[in-house]
């Protein structure tokens, strides 16, 4: 079989002759060499099938990703319950250590993933997951492990959160313009479900003495539980998930294109602009998620962090599944500017739950004003993420006729650059993970929530007058 996708030799007569690609005669090898989503008949005989099986082998890859990006989230809360001696600021930072170093390498990953290819890449950074996960595993079982050694691990499970910016961009390149929204909302929406199902199982598993590997902690009360079985059980489901990305996805020949060529992104004015808005959205998703299990139990102890934190996140990545989907329909830069209106009202809300004075709060105002913060970061999230396509390729295409040399060779540069932006912005955005909760351990919980609240402000007058107002610069 051939590597890439050959041109039929049958000559067919009559109207079948115009017909450029046929099905019966293309198959795709590993890597493919020919890719033409806009093209309806290339799209409906070959490049439906072999994208959407790259996205659906992408999502559960990606959503194990976040579950190792995550896992600190909720292994910080158990800690101190079986003998840890960290304080809560050491906890915090715990859990904001993995945002610095999974931002920092979704920079990198975002070059290397075209560079390397969807199918060689998410195998390869989906099986290096494994050596942070068993190095947990084994340290969390000694209470007598020192925070240091706890910090690099922390710093270890972060680049997990670093396949998030090579799955975007690569997936990106399958889908024909007018599906990218909905594509990227699938595989960013159900990727971050990862966070809900780290915490939502980790409570459930770490009591399942029946498949513990290693030696039992005892919380005060004497209950046993097996802390190592967060880390541990997600071990062989990397391993599988990494065999089936490597033999069951295509790399993109057109996709692959070197950092010289990608670099030209920080010269443009929308790659900033579209990351200052990410920030925003991401960035807010993914720190909140990290930083509310443990602001629920500093905040308001006698509610269970188990049976509530794991339902924001998954809001948030369900809604952002949906905010593509309407942004598509809708306009992204429309759909951006709601999503911001809506987090600063529910952070808004959130303040005033909060305990003050002598005053303990509403921990379910709290939480109901947490969920909608959530949803909109989500619906944000998509809507970005389809702007980032649609303004790169007007940009590029202004003036150009369609069919011509110029403007085949203009769609290939936006294709690659909105690639590429896409993966910066959500490095940067990454950050929010770490911001997030080093500003709970640092400040006052209400002082860090009106920040926000500013910050998103700013990012409704970037949304509106760049690509929503009437006779905007890159109306999106």
């Amino acid at each position: 079989m051939s590597s890439a996708l050959q041109p039929s030799t049958r000559q067919d007569p009559g109207p079948a002759a115009t017909v450029p690609y046929d099905p019966e005669n293309y198959r795709p090898g590993r890597t493919i060499t020919t890719w033409e989503p806009e093209n309806e008949v290339f799209w409906r005989s070959v490049g439906r099938k072999v994208a959407n099986r790259n996205l659906w082998i992408a999502v559960p890859a990606l959503l194990v990703a976040f579950v190792v990006w995550q896992v600190w989230s909720v292994t910080a809360t158990n800690l101190k319950d079986v003998g840890f001696s960290f304080s809560t600021s050491q906890l915090f930072w715990l859990t904001a250590v993995p945002g610095l170093t999974g931002g920092t390498a979704r920079i990198l990953y975002t070059f290397l993933g075209p560079m390397i290819g969807q199918r060689r890449f998410t195998a390869l950074s989906t099986v290096i997951l494994v050596v942070p996960l068993i190095w947990l595993g084994i340290a969390i079982q000694d209470t007598s492990t020192p925070y240091g050694v706890m910090v690099i691990i922390a710093a270890l499970c972060g680049i997990g959160g670093a396949n998030f910016a090579s799955s975007l961009a690569n997936i990106g390149f399958f889908f024909p313009k007018k599906e990218k929204g909905n594509a990227t909302g699938i595989n960013g929406g159900l990727g971050n479900l990862g966070v809900s199902v780290v915490q939502l199982l980790t409570p459930i598993v770490i009591t399942f003495s029946t498949i513990a590997i290693g030696t039992a902690q005892h919380k005060k009360d004497g209950t046993p539980v097996h802390l190592q079985n967060a880390a541990f059980l997600w071990v062989p489901v990397l391993i599988v998930l990494a065999l089936i990305a490597w033999f069951g996805q295509n790399d993109l020949k057109v996709a692959s294109t070197p950092f010289s060529r990608q670099k030209v992104i920080f010269k443009r004015k929308h790659n900033w602009l579209m990351t200052w808005l990410y920030v925003g959205t991401f960035g807010s998703f993914i720190g909140f998620a990290a930083a509310l299990p443990l602001l629920i139990k500093t905040t308001f102890p006698a509610y269970s962090v188990a049976t509530y934190a794991w339902m924001g996140p998954a809001l948030g990545a369900l809604a952002r599944w949906a905010g593509g989907w309407i942004a598509d329909k809708l306009g992204g830069a429309k759909v951006t500017i709601i999503s911001f209106v809506g987090m600063a009202l529910s952070i808004i809300g959130v303040i005033n739950f909060l305990p003050a004075g002598g005053d303990s709060g509403n921990f379910y105002g709290f939480f109901g004003c947490f969920l909608a913060a959530f949803f909109f970061s989500g619906v944000g999230n998509g809507s970005t993420f389809r702007q980032i396509p649609v303004i790169f390729r007007n940009q590029h295409l202004k003036g150009l006729t369609e069919g011509t040399a110029e403007h085949a060779k203009a769609l290939k540069q936006a294709e690659m650059e909105a690639g590429a932006v896409t993966g910066f912005t959500s490095a940067i955005a990454a950050y929010g993970f770490f911001f997030i909760p080093a500003m709970f351990a640092n400040f006052a919980v209400t002082s860090a929530m009106w920040g926000f609240v500013a910050f998103y402000g700013s990012c409704v007058v970037v949304a509106w007058w760049f690509y929503a107002r009437k006779g905007a610069e890159a109306p999106s």
